[in-house]
């Protein structure tokens, strides 16, 4: 085989959507096969919305995960559909167990992904079998459960093999996240190297946007990396020797991460600075190679391929050093304070450099590192109950989302029943499908499901048109459901498209499929509607009603990072488990927050309001973020026992960010810089600027000669002091009731 093909056959298996791919190629192939060799093509539209129920249900895990799984799976999958065929013939009896059981499925979503997507299949499971009832009439006892038992069939077909791929790959999953992680981590190293372009008047504004927006990203495969490292090895922290890589890996990632997102100074202030020195264009052109270095990285990890560090990346870390260095020796002292942030920022660099230089991707032992990681899950009956009690009150984002899912599908089944639907079953099915735990989320899937549909129903008329002969209509079909799965999660519309052309496609083996294109359509419509309606009228959750509860958990997860950080500038640099508890938590927060400002842009225009003080505070909240990673970044036992008052304003920075964060979650105004600083002792002078004057006794103590990290430690908690009057006035301004008219926002320093 030549080896340009055996190049593209292996970047082909290592895409990191091949493997799902393939297993459903496989699972819906059996399936068509034995159908066809036993002549039962009847039978197959069932057993493949057996195995669309069963991978739907499909969670990350190891071999004996995976296999408790699957038959949790069966066992709510033979419920459902023992159910629905026993009360079909009810109508009444019918849709209150469907919406109860909807209603219920939906709580279980607290318990964790895994019992989320049981709970999402089984609902799907559901509908399929009133689908396949209604297709061959609700009178015909012994289809109906021959039907039912079909769709168990395709389910259990795919749970057994999704437990042999599991044993077979069992720590591919493992890769693909972390060459996801490092390649997110690539795109966000190239962002954060557009910030230090010397250019006046630039927008920072949007570039400050699309980093929350892309360090969001780099959250969600941080999470999900550590999610699939605890299926596969568990959360005790006792890596194995193939393991140890994979952890070592996803510490190095956290560690970019943090580095990265450091800030040392104002971006503008550094510009004007050095506005005619090449020290920032080189700092820039540094942070882009360190972004394609790791964008490789992950290629290389997914490829498994060795990783070399470029020798460009090398040279470009030497020109900066040179270039730091030529400003030093111009002895400027008004930019004093600037290049120590700029030595800040080089030594960062220095240390992404170093571990990209190493061996990256050998088996190097861990040196003691504490490996123990944060499992969020419950693993007892007494957590799992605790957690479902919590979501039993209208607060709950999940009771709200289940009531609204079962109020809208009785609705459905209403109408479908009120106007005698053909195949009205669709409804009900979209609604599933569209009904989403938000009113932004909800429009924007609706919109793709009519788009998808509209397509798909095109596409399966041309293609009833061309190739009239049953073989070739099965594997359009099997092409279609291959489609779907592939680009289920993140091409929605895309998606809806293919699962419309195989379920044409399919019911055209027992009947006619052309009748079915306008109740299709009609039917999604209807649906959609509906689904529309329920988000907007039935307990809605609007994002502007909630949006100061999740700034005010911003603000708490940089007081409790505050208070890690300063306890190991007393104590020494320690990378355990509550340091990256409290790190993750911070940065979980932020990336929530940048998700519930792009749902709230989706809402009406009414609720909508005030979003540019919303924004204020984001923008706000992220320079804090670099500020206080810049804290992490260099931590450690400072030298001397001298106290100038630092760790004083770290603990007057950490009870104003928690007095904020529990103004803002209470809407009430933030209290004064004098209600905080009245607590210490000995009491500064209680007025406006006394946090000002804070700030600078600690730039004054960092001109005298002290050691490099106390300089670093009262610089950055001087900038973070700085900040706290703006950062009050956004908050009340963001956090008051709607309709309070906004007041002005300071300016930053």
């Amino acid at each position: 085989m030549p080896s340009p093909l055996k190049e593209r056959l292996n970047r082909l298996w290592a895409h990191e959507k091949a493997s799902s791919g393939l297993r459903v190629s496989i699972a819906f192939g059996g399936a068509m096969a034995l159908c066809w060799q036993l002549q039962q093509l009847p039978a197959l539209p069932a057993l493949f919305l057996g195995i669309i129920a069963s991978a739907m249900a499909e969670t990350d895990d190891n071999w004996l995960g995976r296999t408790k799984a699957v038959l949790l799976s069966l066992a709510c999958f033979g419920a459902a559909a023992g159910a629905v065929t026993v009360l079909f013939p009810y109508p009444p009896a019918f849709i209150a167990c469907l919406a109860g059981a909807t209603f219920a499925l939906t709580l279980l979503g607290a318990l964790g992904e895994r019992y989320a997507s049981i709970a999402q299949g089984t609902v799907a499971l559901m509908l399929y079998a009133a689908i396949g009832i209604d297709q061959h009439g609700a009178g015909d006892t012994g289809a109906a459960w021959r039907g039912a038992a079909e769709l168990l069939a395709g389910a259990a077909w795919y749970g057994a093999l999704s437990i042999l791929w599991t044993i077979l790959f069992a720590n591919r999953p493992v890769r693909e996240r972390l060459s996801r992680l490092f390649v997110e981590l690539g795109r966000y190293l190239r962002l954060k190297a557009a910030l230090f372009e010397p250019v006046r008047h630039g927008d920072l504004h949007a570039r400050r946007l699309a980093l929350s927006e892309q360090n969001a990203r780099v959250v969600a495969a941080l999470d999900a990396t550590k999610n699939a490292i605890i299926s596969r090895f568990g959360r005790s922290g006792r890596p194995g020797v193939q393991s140890g890589l994979y952890f070592r890996l996803y510490y190095m990632a956290q560690e970019f991460h943090e580095r990265a997102s450091s800030s040392h100074y104002p971006y503008e202030a550094l510009a004007e600075a050095f506005f005619h020195s090449d020290v920032l264009y080189r700092g820039q052109r540094l942070l882009e190679l360190q972004g394609r270095a790791c964008g490789a990285l992950g290629e290389a990890i997914r490829l498994r391929r060795p990783f070399q560090y470029g020798a460009a990346t090398r040279q470009a870390m030497v020109d900066l050093r040179e270039s730091l260095d030529y400003l030093h020796t111009r002895g400027d002292g008004r930019q004093a304070r600037l290049l120590a942030s700029l030595e800040s920022l080089v030594r960062n660099l220095q240390a992404i450099d170093r571990r990209l230089a190493e061996d990256t991707l050998s088996d190097a032992p861990l040196d003691g590192m504490d490996t123990r990681l944060r499992d969020s899950s419950p693993h007892t009956l007494r957590e799992m109950a605790t957690r479902l009690g919590r979501q039993l009150s209208p607060t709950s984002v999940l009771f709200r989302h289940g009531l609204r899912m079962a109020v809208a599908l009785t609705a459905g089944y209403a109408v479908m029943h009120a106007t005698a639907a053909q195949n009205g079953f669709w409804i009900l099915l979209t609604i599933a499908f569209v009904c989403r735990p938000n009113f932004g989320a909800t429009r924007r899937r609706l919109a793709q499901r009519v788009a998808g549909t509209l397509i798909g129903l095109a596409a399966t008329w041309a293609l009833m048109q061309l190739f009239v002969g049953v073989e070739l209509q099965l594997l359009l079909a099997l092409v279609a459901a291959v489609v779907f799965f592939v680009s289920r999660t993140d091409r929605y519309a895309l998606a809806t498209a293919a699962i419309t052309v195989m379920a044409l496609l399919c019911f055209n083996l027992i009947g006619d499929g052309f009748v079915l294109i306008w109740p299709r359509l009609l039917d999604t419509l209807i649906g959609c509607a509906i689904a529309a309606a329920a988000s907007f009228l039935i307990l809605p959750d609007w994002r502007g009603r909630r949006l100061h509860l999740v700034m005010a958990g911003v603000l708490d997860a940089y007081a409790r990072y505050l208070r890690e950080v300063l306890a190991q500038y007393r104590s020494g640099m320690r990378d355990d488990l509550p340091y990256r508890v409290a790190r993750r938590d911070m940065h979980n927060a932020d990336a929530a927050l940048s998700v519930a400002l792009s749902n709230r842009l989706r809402e009406p225009g009414r609720y909508r309001r005030d979003l540019d003080a919303a924004f204020r505070f984001l923008a706000l909240s992220n320079t804090v973020l670099g500020y206080l990673s810049g804290l992490g970044a260099h931590r450690g036992t400072l030298e001397g026992t001298a106290d100038d008052g630092v760790f004083a304003a770290g603990e007057h920075l950490q009870r104003a960010l928690a007095d904020i964060a529990a103004a803002l979650a209470a809407q009430q105004p933030p209290p004064a810089a004098d209600a905080a600083l009245a607590a210490q002792q000995p009491p500064p002078a209680a007025d406006a600027a006394a946090e000002t004057a804070m700030a600078e006794a600690l730039e004054r103590a960092g001109d005298a000669p002290v050691d490099a990290r106390r300089r670093l430690l009262g610089d950055q908690l001087a900038l973070l002091l700085r900040l706290l009057p703006a950062l009050r006035a956004a908050a009340a301004a963001a956090g008051a009731p709607q309709g309070t008219p906004a007041q002005p926002v300071p300016a930053a320093g």
